[in-house]
């Protein structure tokens, strides 16, 4: 294997070599942006009933008290008081017991929500991410300031990025989070055909008619709702899913590994979606917990971390982590290899019509 040669910490070197990532990072903003929500619309129509199971499993058991009991001088028992019994089991479970009990079209509940959440959410944090990030690296290491030099993947060149995935992550929270709210709602109602109504019995009838209710019954903070836990959500899923991807992919390509093809894309697509899933997986619980409840049961997001620690334990933080793994694994493959094939089409196309 040929040793690696030098570059700096943001790559550059790899970069003004790949004539596609440059072409792309020149094109107008709204290309970019357009681009990139396209690519993730179509990520999360492939992957939508995992995350709809995910967001069952964790709500499930929401309100059921943990409590403690001595079972002997010298034995402690944990038992659950209250609350419904656990109807969702597993991955596959899940998704087969929505099936049956309330069609497969459950599965899509909130599919509208989403891909308005994703042309508003991924557009801004995937499209803007490499502007971001040149725009810091243009402010942190400017021509002449001696940093030029071979950086490596040092403290830097990763700083960078992981500042560029914050911002764009942020960012992108505060302009679709009533999208997410909305998504979020609709995934957890059920469909009682029979028996009482419960919490998340179905509440909305469409996407509409959703925005306007959470908008008349809580304010204009309802659609609002968990921004901030959101915020920190997606902080952490953009740093472990844009930056991991950037980097491994980068790295790979620095070293010689693979070229910058599907394998090299795939590679890094599930690396970077399971480091994802690890890091965000408990603030996801919260989220996803705090932004369906009724207004009044939670005083805030930390409120409900606290009552999620006391009545289910730890354990609760990574409720359907099996399904949010699959689902950012398998979201990240379909978004990553979508994405970078419409980057090399829309470089063509934009090439063709300026010759």
């Amino acid at each position: 294997m040929t040793a690696p040669t030098a570059t700096r910490g943001d790559f550059s070197s790899i970069r003004s070599a790949g004539a596609s990532g440059k072409d792309f990072s020149a094109l107008p903003l709204p290309v970019k942006l357009l681009t990139a929500g396209t690519a993730a619309c179509i990520a999360d129509f492939v992957t939508f009933p995992l995350d709809t199971a995910k967001v069952r499993l964790q709500i499930q058991g929401e309100g059921r008290q943990l409590m403690t009991a001595l079972a002997s001088p010298t034995t402690v028992q944990i038992v659950r008081a209250g609350g419904s019994p656990e109807v969702y089991q597993g991955l596959v479970g899940t998704i087969t017991t929505m099936a049956r009990q309330e069609g497969f079209r459950s599965l899509y509940n909130g599919l509208s929500a989403g891909l308005q959440r994703q042309m508003c959410f991924a557009s801004v944090r995937l499209g803007l991410y490499d502007s971001v990030k040149e725009m810091y690296a243009r402010i942190l290491m400017p021509e002449g300031s001696g940093v030029d030099g071979n950086l490596g993947v040092g403290a830097l060149a990763v700083g960078l990025r992981v500042a560029a995935g914050i911002t764009t992550g942020g960012l992108a929270v505060l302009l679709a989070q009533p999208t997410d709210v909305v998504k979020v709602r609709f995934q957890a109602q059920r469909k009682n055909h029979t028996g009482p109504k419960t919490p998340n019995s179905q509440r909305y009838s469409s996407t509409i008619q959703a925005y306007r209710m959470i908008g008349r019954e809580e304010g204009i903070r309802g659609l609002w709702k968990g921004t901030i836990p959101n915020i920190s959500r997606n902080a952490i899923v953009n740093v472990s899913e844009i930056v991991c991807y950037d980097i491994i992919k980068e790295s790979i390509l620095h070293y010689n590994l693979m070229t910058d093809n599907v394998p090299c894309h795939f590679t890094s697509a599930v690396i970077a979606g399971f480091c994802t899933t690890v890091a965000a997986s408990p603030i996801d619980v919260v989220k996803t917990r705090y932004m369906n409840s009724p207004k009044g049961q939670y005083k805030g997001a930390t409120d409900c971390a606290i009552r999620m620690m006391v009545q289910e334990g730890p354990l609760a933080f990574y409720k359907g982590f099996t399904p949010s793994f699959a689902r950012l694994v398998s979201w990240n493959i379909v978004m990553w290899l979508t994405y970078e094939q419409l980057k090399l089409f829309v470089r063509r196309v934009h090439n063709q019509n300026n010759t």
